[in-house]
């Protein structure tokens, strides 16, 4: 693995990535300069704008705190949570428990849920709430999806938690979500002729249309017979799909397309599908104008702690180093060391690799050492150390030798941000078989900075000096410019004056 990916796993899981582990697609610059690190808080504050309460919502949460602070009786959790009704005409039956509420009508619930008309039927012995026309609901529940839907035809019971509403559209989370039907329950929600999409805008660039969906909570989506669209085109159908969602949140339905010197145009497309309990089957799909068919497949099985993983086919590096794994067996483990902020981890691959008309049974063993990353000031440090053993059949060379990274980034404010970073490895491509996730030089500084000039530009620098032959080995520029929800990057390396563009879409 390339070293500067390794740096930006750790950075991304806020520790040494534990195998089984799986991030959220975030936007990457794919440099050899260490500024994935700038990438990382580019895509924290990303998911922090994201996660930003709207007015609406921080309003449901105090009315419902103020709703808890006046009852009268301490909670019982083992009853429906307490609802208030508030309208501008109420008409209420005690004899069977009937009302009626026209004008302006509000329905809360202590757990954070709202539901809003202008004409609102229900039955407080039964606990249904209908509402016949127009509807708004809002969901803010502790451990559940923030939801935001607008519809027709909705009923809710507040005391099993189940309802249903009629030609929705709104917000789960980040999914913007729309359909014909929906049907809520306790642990799901299931969308009928739906459709789901990350991109915000009234007409979506890419969306995924399903005749069912059901999403569980900070598990996954599963999708019946669903479609992937892009720009109106249907890219691919699957009978059956599943994502992940929350912290698991994985993969990138949509294609990326660059331009290096190097590689030419390529077009790249992950997928990733489950094919049994904890184990997935993830694909690459790549092809270059200059190096062809460059794809890769591996199936993986993976706890939280655990990882096995069968690879096939062709993988580069940040230096544009390719390698053909035919095929490669790759095993990790990686744990907390008791209550201590020190992680250790151990992996090994055992393959038969190819590259320029060399084959050799290719074997890789290593034990790794990292701290959690340390926060002080708006400054994080992350340090992680490892000893590795690489063995090559081709020409009987077996290289052993230390690692050591550290790096140390600064969040400044909403348009600064700054790394700089040391790395030592005794494996170089001086002393290997191949170059693939080598550095030509065993120690090296890496710094750089970004800036955010508008709401939708941000500028980069990202460096590499040398410290064994003491000159600067690499100066790149980066302009990253927002569309309407997908990402331009433009990268020019000086050094060796080269030219990179990708088109990236909103990570999914």
């Amino acid at each position: 693995m390339n070293r500067n990916r390794k740096i930006l796993a750790g950075m991304v899981s806020a520790a040494v990535m534990m195998p089984g582990m799986v991030q959220a697609a975030t936007y990457q610059s794919n440099s050899d300069t260490g500024v994935q690190a700038l990438d990382y808080i580019e895509n924290q504050r990303r998911l922090e704008r994201e996660n930003r309460l709207t007015e609406e919502q921080i309003k449901l949460i105090n009315d419902a705190k103020a709703m808890e602070s006046h009852l009268r009786q301490p909670l019982d959790k083992t009853k429906p949570m307490p609802v208030a009704f508030e309208g501008e005409e109420l008409t209420y039956d005690e004899r069977d428990g009937s009302f009626i509420a026209k004008g302006k009508v509000d329905i809360l619930q202590l757990d954070a849920h709202r539901f809003q008309g202008e004409e609102v039927t229900g039955n407080t012995k039964t606990q249904d709430v209908y509402v016949p026309d127009k509807a708004h609901m809002l969901q803010m529940t502790p451990g559940q999806m923030r939801v935001t839907l607008d519809g027709y035809k909705a009923h809710y019971n507040y005391g099993k938690k189940t309802g249903s509403m009629e030609n929705g559209k709104g917000k789960a989370d980040h999914h913007y979500i729309a359909g014909k039907r929906f049907e809520f329950y306790p642990d799901r929600m299931v969308v009928f002729d739906g459709t789901d999409t990350k991109c915000g805008a009234k007409k979506p660039d890419y969306h995924i249309s399903a005749e069912k969906m059901t999403i569980y909570p900070n598990d996954k989506i599963v999708f019946e017979n669903m479609k992937f669209w892009l720009k109106g085109k249907v890219l691919f159908k699957r009978k059956h799909y599943e994502s992940k969602l929350g912290a698991n949140e994985a993969g990138n339905y949509l294609p990326s397309i660059g331009y290096d010197s190097d590689d030419g145009v390529t077009v790249s497309w992950g997928l990733s599908q489950p094919v049994a309990k904890k184990v997935t089957l993830n694909e690459e799909l790549r092809v270059t104008t200059k190096q062809g068919w460059r794809s890769n497949y591996n199936l993986t099985w993976a706890n939280q702690s655990m990882s096995t993983r069968l690879v096939y086919g062709h993988f580069e590096d940040g230096n544009n180093h390719w390698i053909k794994k035919e095929p490669s067996l790759i095993w990790a483990y990686g744990h907390k060391i008791g209550k201590s902020h020190l992680n250790y981890s151990l992996n090994t691959e055992y393959g038969r690799w190819y590259n320029n008309g060399i084959h050799s049974n290719h074997g890789y063993y290593g034990v790794g050492l990292s701290h959690d990353p340390i926060k002080f000031n708006r400054y994080t440090l992350y340090l992680s150390t490892g000893y590795g053993i690489t063995t090559e059949s081709y020409n009987h060379s077996r290289v052993n030798g230390w690692s050591f990274d550290s790096v140390l980034t600064k969040d400044f404010n909403e348009r600064w941000a700054a790394y700089m970073g040391y790395h030592y490895s005794k494996s170089t491509t001086q002393n290997s078989l191949f170059s693939y996730g080598k550095e030509n030089f065993a120690k090296r500084l890496e710094m750089g900075f970004s800036y955010r000039m508008t709401d939708r530009d941000r500028f980069v620098i990202g460096s590499r000096y040398d410290l064994d032959g003491k000159k600067w080995a690499n100066v790149d520029y980066y302009w990253y410019h927002d569309m309407h929800c997908s990402q331009v990057i433009l990268r020019y390396r000086s050094m060796t004056n080269q030219w990179k563009v990708s088109w990236q879409f909103t990570p999914w």
